[in-house]
């Protein structure tokens, strides 16, 4: 595809970054700030996070102010701003079933190793407008809230200690299958795709994927008619900590601080393996911040890609090339940018087309 350069319009350009700024600010009476988006928007920046993958919530909140609430401009901005860094240190494997949690709940089960913890959501509560929150203070909001709290709820509660999975309780009885093995640990920003890819570059392309691209993906692929309806075995929000090697003693470990994760299994159809065990399917799916619609879908997507079958997300390269945010909203705004010899070609093919089918009819009517 040709393209041609814009020159001699370097005054424009600039003119019309200052009047983004100038719309940005003209009716505001005082200047967002990016602690405050930070710290109220905070599902917003998670899906920033999540879908540039770069664990940077202030960044994050910088990049929406920059992109003015455009989630996709302000991953595309994080996305950016994180291949400059550079790598210093790997981290250790995390390991999520030593979740602090603050959110946990099972689709499968009633009673749960642990209990059942709702944590903060809206899944219950009926969506009405609260206009209280128009004239909101938030200190005073805030106590109002501590107060009404029973005390065995208040957030500061430590749920320190680790919660047994759900999945692990089926696998012990012989009715969970293990994920497909396909070796090969690549790291995505750094090797290149070869399909079919390794279950670990599914997973990170999953997990930074769009979520409403994934959260399409999936719900097509529930409606369709050989489609399983899947359940939630577990869902849990929390924080897990990273370490690293401590450069001094192969023995022991450095702790970097903690990151809020998202994880869910679910459970899916069953499957007949080759030694004529019947077990059900497992999908896994985790992202950065509180994401539990794009964990669900990565969870559903995830599972489907591990399986055969003739529908669109059960094709690798079609569901993992598409649910990029950055990729796929680069290719469509790409389109506003200037296109003059492509299309000049296009109009002479579309001309000379016209002046053949004039000269036959020409000749026909001769």
């Amino acid at each position: 595809m040709g393209y041609v350069a814009v020159t001699g319009g370097q005054q424009a350009i600039e003119t019309a970054n200052l009047l983004n700024q100038w719309y940005r600010l003209k009716d505001a009476d005082h200047a967002l700030e990016v602690t405050a988006i930070e710290k109220q928007m905070r599902h917003l920046v998670d899906r920033v996070i999540s879908e540039s993958g770069l664990y940077a919530p202030n960044d994050a909140a910088l990049a929406l102010k920059q992109a003015e609430g455009d989630p996709a401009e302000a991953a595309f901005l994080l996305r950016a701003y994180r291949s400059t860094l550079e790598r210093n240190v790997e981290s250790l494997t995390v390991d999520p079933g030593q979740m602090r949690v603050i959110r946990r709940i099972s689709s499968a089960f009633k009673d749960i190793p642990g209990s059942q913890i709702l944590g903060p959501t809206v899944d219950y509560t009926h969506r009405l407008l609260n206009f209280t929150l128009r004239n909101e203070e938030a200190q005073a909001a805030l106590k109002s809230v501590l107060q009404q709290l029973p005390k065995q709820d208040n957030p500061h509660t430590d749920h320190r200690q680790p919660f047994r999975k759900v999945a692990d309780l089926l696998r012990e009885q012989g009715l969970l299958s293990p994920p497909n093995a396909r070796n090969g640990l690549v790291d995505i920003t750094r090797d290149k795709l070869t399909f079919p890819v390794p279950r670990s570059a599914k997973l990170q392309l999953l997990s930074r994927g769009d979520t409403g691209a994934m959260t399409a993906l999936a719900y097509s692929s529930m409606r369709e008619h050989t489609a399983q309806h899947p359940t939630v075995a577990e869902l849990r929000v929390g924080y897990v900590e990273l370490t690293v090697a401590y450069p001094l003693a192969s023995n022991e470990t450095l702790p970097l601080g903690e990151v809020m994760v998202t994880e869910v299994e679910t459970i899916n159809s069953f499957t007949k393996k080759d030694n004529g065990d019947v077990q059900f399917q497992l999908g896994y799916g985790l992202t950065f911040g509180q994401n539990e619609t794009k964990a669900i879908a990565m969870a559903i997507l995830e599972q489907r890609l591990e399986t055969d079958g003739t529908s669109p997300t059960h094709d690798e390269e079609f569901v993992l090339l598409h649910v990029d945010s950055i990729e796929a909203n680069g290719f469509v705004s790409h389109l506003k940018l200037p296109h003059y010899i492509t299309f000049q070609s296009k109009l002479d093919v579309l001309r000379q087309a016209q002046k053949l089918a004039a000269e036959k009819t020409d000749h026909q009517e001769v």
